[in-house]
Order: structure tokens, then C-alpha cells, then sequence
């Protein structure tokens, strides 16, 4: 194994580790608040569901691009034989989502947060609870395809 495909191996991983990270914490905390709501009234399972869930994307962009780096690179069959210079540059298509998945998965949490304790004081504030912490999504998303297109075209 090269040294370039033991870089591109660290790239796919940072992408998983990191942005799983910030999914865990952001729905961790999110999923704190929620049950708390859930004692007071079970009847708003479904609509609080959706919004503990949100953080959670992050993770899976990483574990799309960490798949398809995984899939680039020959891993599943084939050669992984990389230049050095081929897998620094696939570590480092590697670290937008890793970074941004890690830092909005947090933030996305942490808006979670406060959208659930505002559906939990009026119900009909869901939407507008919906829509701001879909607002850190898309930072998430923008990291996401610029490390995905950037594995694609590489």
C-alpha cells in the first residue's frame, strides 16, 4: 500500500469520524431536550422525531463521500496504488466535510435545541422551528458537495 492511498484512507476516515461526531453531539442534545418534552406530552413523538433527527445528516454526507473515496480508490476491488500527491489531494477533498460536518452538526444541535423548546411551549410554532434549524443544513450541504464533486472530478 501506498503512501498515497494510506492518505486517501485517512481522508475517507476524517470524513466519517469528523462529521459523525458533530451528528452525534447535535442529536445527542437535541434528543436530551426532546425527551423532556416527550414526558410532559407523548403525543408530539412524530414532529419532535423530525426535528432531533435533523442534525443527523452530517454524518451520512461523511459516510457518502468516505464511500466513495473508499469505492475511488479501489478498496472494494481493484488497485489502491496513489500517488502521494493523488492521495493528499483526496485527504483534502476530504476535510470540508469533515470541518463543516463537525461544526454544523454542533450548531445544528444546538438549534434543535431551542426550535424543540419552542414547539414544546406552542404547538404551532413547529414550521417555523423546522425552518430554522434547516437554516445550518445548508452549510452542511455546501460542505458536502464541494467534497463529494471535488472526489468525483479527482
Amino acid at each position: 500500500m501506498t503512501l498515497g492511498t494510506v492518505l486517501a484512507l485517512f481522508g475517507a476516515a476524517a470524513a466519517t469520524i469528523f462529521a459523525g461526531i458533530g451528528s452525534a453531539k447535535g442529536v445527542g442534545m437535541a434528543t436530551e431536550v426532546g425527551m423532556g418534552v416527550l414526558a410532559e406530552d407523548s403525543s408530539k413523538f412524530g414532529k419532535m422525531l423530525v426535528l432531533e433527527l435533523l442534525p443527523g445528516t452530517q454524518g451520512l454526507y461523511g459516510f457518502i463521500v468516505s464511500f466513495i473515496v473508499l469505492t475511488k480508490i479501489g478498496i472494494f476491488g481493484g488497485s489502491a496504488d496513489l500517488t502521494t500527491f493523488q492521495g493528499g489531494m483526496i485527504l483534502a477533498a476530504c476535510l470540508p466535510i469533515a470541518i463543516g460536518g463537525l461544526m454544523s452538526g454542533i450548531a445544528q444541535g444546538k438549534a434543535a435545541v431551542a426550535g424543540i423548546s419552542l414547539f414544546a411551549k406552542d404547538e404551532t410554532a413547529f414550521p417555523k422551528a423546522l425552518v430554522s434549524i434547516t437554516l445550518v443544513e445548508i452549510y452542511a450541504l455546501l460542505a458536502f458537495l464541494i467534497s463529494f464533486l471535488t472526489v468525483i472530478l479527482l
